[in-house]
């Protein structure tokens, strides 16, 4: 359910919430409706690596607490911790997404077969590190995406990249060959503001040629 449509509001009020109003429980069909809107993100050749594991029960959430090192107040308090992983083998989605396009006449069938013809032995040809590369700066689109889309519901995040990320996929039975952790989200009602930030001056981190 939006809430709030105001982007300003939204981009410029976004802070790290680190604490969450322990009885606010978001919906499943409300979780799925933000992270549909969310994979509307970008990603490298429209394979969409991301993948996701919503922790919200108390016990799956007691196996992440020891993973998270120094985040476990979003874990106690949030609604629900959101695993981020990017998928390595995700070219094996390509036919499907390709053929969904064409039967959603957003693509001609012969553009389908040319595309995966050359994509898809592409992306086997990447080593362990391109792969890796590709599928973590996807992933990091989609998170980023999320997080606004939750300010619009009403809801707050907070990004997460201090856990055990050797352990993470496993713990949740989970390839952790295939499943590579990008991120963890905490989500729910926040009961604080956050902390005020600084940034610095876009001259300094911009150059013009």
């Amino acid at each position: 359910m939006i809430e709030n449509n105001d982007f300003s509001q939204i981009v410029y009020g976004r802070k790290s919430i680190r604490k969450y109003d322990e009885s606010v429980k978001i919906p499943r069909d409300e979780m799925l409706e933000m992270i549909k809107k969310a994979t509307t993100a970008p990603s490298s050749v429209n394979m969409q690596p991301w993948r996701f594991m919503v922790v919200e029960s108390k016990e799956e959430k007691n196996k992440l607490k020891p993973l998270i090192r120094f985040n476990t107040l979003q874990n106690d308090t949030s609604s629900a911790m959101i695993l981020i992983f990017g998928d390595m083998n995700c070219y094996e989605y390509g036919e499907d997404i390709y053929n969904q396009a064409v039967e959603e006449n957003k693509m001609p069938p012969e553009v389908r077969d040319q595309q995966l013809e050359n994509i898809i032995p592409y992306y086997k040809s990447f080593t362990k590190k391109e792969m890796n590369d590709v599928i973590k700066i996807d992933s990091s689109l989609f998170a980023m995406q999320l997080m606004l889309i939750a300010r619009s519901h009403g809801y707050d995040t907070c990004p997460i990249g201090g856990f055990e990320s050797d352990e993470l996929a496993e713990a949740f039975g989970l390839d952790k060959e295939r499943y590579v952790p990008v991120l963890i989200l905490s989500i729910g009602k926040a009961v604080e503001e956050g902390h005020q930030s600084v940034r610095l001056d876009a001259d300094k981190l911009t150059i013009f040629k």
